[in-house]
């Protein structure tokens, strides 16, 4: 097999949906990232073999999104280009569908591309909204016009909040919230333990900005209508405290809960690039590539405490690299919520966790906080969630080389009970 290296990769700032990204849409946000990485890499679209680009909300007028953004880029018409969707994991899984695609020898040049523009989720109407509406459509004279518009009743009109529909799990019937909530209190997390989590995610995100350590791998985007620069990163906040967290009211159980909307990631917009190549013709055109994925796995698990997807799949990625967690020496773990987060850590230092979920007779180990986003997670950063796969994989593989260290991984859970988990190794 051919051996697959990631040379490199781009991302757009990250930023809250509804902001300055909200006029943005998805297949414009991707264009923005894809062509930047062919100019920054120096990379002939005509030399593109693919785009696989990882999307969850799809955009009605550009299905196919990543087909649209290969063509809007200038990479010539006769290169594939397809979408895939595995909810949070999108952006993840065209870096493994690209590393994949190279290593079979088909290709020796893909683009791995995540965007999600989570300002354009739509407000649907009631199905008997688009009955009545349609029934308007087929009146053929102005009295059956009247009559079908005389159905129509103030219900009709209240709108489905599309994002609310799609953050919530079909199957145990929980928004993504409550499943972090379910999370708490399986392990007893308190809310002093997440507000205290949330707080290091700004701090050490406001550190990593200030340092320039965002900087390599974030590009400077002219947002229509008014083309202000984005520069960087709109989230991180300088100064959090546990003071100020602590005012926030908890959101999915008012009465109980310990989770809020200052613990948890933001609602966001963004995109992220990789460019993953065969390691010959990468040494043929004289990059020096980040890294490599040594191994990849996706598991699932219960949808009602999906937040803890990332140990099932990292227990599946270190079988299939024969290494253990006190192997890894940087780490990635996505935060959605501040308990999901920690709730991942109490499961990978816990027995029974191992031997009733994982099947093994003794607990995974302990992950070091020291080692774990150490420039700040999706608390501060935000997840678009079709991105960010793609960013904890480029945003591990630099801090892997400023650090000089060999052995990373970048974990993350999804909705609907999954988890993924690529372990990445520089030489």
């Amino acid at each position: 097999m051919a051996n697959a290296v990631i040379v490199g990769g781009i991302r757009s700032p990250f930023v809250r949906a509804g902001d300055k990204l909200r006029f943005t849409p998805t297949q414009e946000l991707g264009r923005m990232v894809t062509q930047e990485l062919l100019f920054r890499y120096d990379v002939k679209p005509e030399s593109v073999d693919e785009l696989i680009c990882g999307n969850v909300g799809t955009p009605p007028d550009a299905t196919n999104v990543g087909r649209v953004i290969s063509l809007l880029s200038g990479i010539p018409k006769d290169v594939i280009a397809h979408t895939i969707s595995r909810n949070c994991a999108s952006g993840m899984d065209s870096v493994t569908q690209a590393v994949e695609h190279v290593e079979s020898g088909r290709f020796k040049k893909v683009i791995a591309l995540g965007v999600e523009s989570m300002s354009s989720a739509p407000l649907l109407f009631p199905k008997q909204m688009s009955e009545k509406l349609l029934a308007t459509t087929k009146a053929k004279t102005t009295m059956q016009k009247v009559k079908a518009m005389s159905n129509l009743r103030p219900g009709d009109f209240a709108p489905q909040i599309g994002l609310v529909m799609g953050l919530t799990d079909p199957v145990s019937g929980l928004i993504m919230g409550k499943t972090a909530e379910k999370i708490a209190r399986k392990f007893g997390i308190s809310r002093d333990e997440q507000d205290e989590f949330a707080m290091h995610s700004h701090l050490k995100a406001v550190a990593a900005q200030e340092a320039g350590r965002h900087a390599r791998e974030t590009m400077t985007i002219y947002p229509q209508p008014k083309l202000e620069p984005i520069t960087q990163d709109i989230g991180p906040r300088k100064g959090q405290s546990m003071e100020s967290l602590g005012k926030m009211k908890p959101y999915f159980d008012p009465k109980y809960g310990t989770v809020t909307v200052a613990n948890a990631c933001m609602i966001t917009d963004g995109a992220c690039a990789l460019l993953i190549m065969e390691e010959e013709q990468a040494k043929a055109e004289g990059y020096k590539p980040l890294g490599r994925i040594r191994s990849f796995a996706y598991a699932g698990c219960d949808p009602s405490t999906m937040g803890l997807g990332p140990v099932y799949a990292t227990a599946k990625a270190l079988d299939q690299a024969g290494m253990k967690l006190s192997d890894i020496q940087l780490a990635e773990i996505n935060e959605a919520f501040a308990a999901q987060v920690i709730g991942c850590l109490r499961g990978f230092e816990s027995k029974k966790f191992a031997e009733e979920e994982l099947g093994r007779s003794e607990a995974m180990g302990d992950l070091s906080p020291e080692i774990l986003n150490v420039n700040g997670g999706a608390i501060a950063l935000g997840h678009p969630v079709g991105a960010t796969g793609n960013r904890i994989t480029l945003t591990l593989l630099h801090e892997m080389e400023r650090r000089n260290l060999q052995t990373g991984l970048a974990t993350l859970c999804v909705g609907g009970g999954l988890g993924g988990a690529v372990i990445v190794e520089r030489n």
